[in-house]
């Protein structure tokens, strides 16, 4: 990998508690919380916990331990939000839209004939990120 990790992307901070998050889920491995941009209800992330930049640089154990995380609140988020599907996104590079350069997968639920909003750069009201948050956790104590 020619680029290096820079510990200091928005999610390394998260990871320090520099900058606050709604947490979701956390094991030894993983950390999973709220999109403050979301694309729709309930869009989350999962990031590893070790430093790396994507999917072409983390090391297969990490790998794996994100991958089960983000099953984990693929299924959480499809019961909570009576979702009729889930996507799960990842970027790697700029070419394909990556922008924070620490890996993370996006977990959104979908409906039928409902669009994903535009990525707009404006941030969601933090009294919904929360109440959304709620629902997630309270479905992730049931899967």
């Amino acid at each position: 990998m020619s680029q290096t990790y820079d510990d200091n992307n928005v999610f390394a901070k998260i990871l320090r508690g520099e900058i606050p998050s709604h947490k979701l889920y956390e094991d030894a491995d993983t950390y999973a919380f709220m999109d403050v941009m979301p694309q729709g209800n309930g869009h989350c992330l999962v990031i590893p916990k070790v430093p790396s930049r994507n999917i072409l640089d983390v090391a297969p154990a990490s790998l794996a331990a994100v991958i089960a995380t983000t099953q984990k609140l693929a299924r959480a988020v499809k019961s909570a939000f009576n979702a009729d599907g889930v996507t799960v996104i990842q970027f790697n590079e700029p070419a394909s839209g990556q922008t924070v350069f620490h890996l993370h997968f996006h977990v959104i639920p979908r409906f039928e004939g409902v669009a994903l909003k535009p990525h707009t750069g404006q941030m969601e009201d933090q009294g919904v990120l929360a109440a959304n948050a709620e629902k997630i956790r309270q479905a992730l104590a049931k899967v």
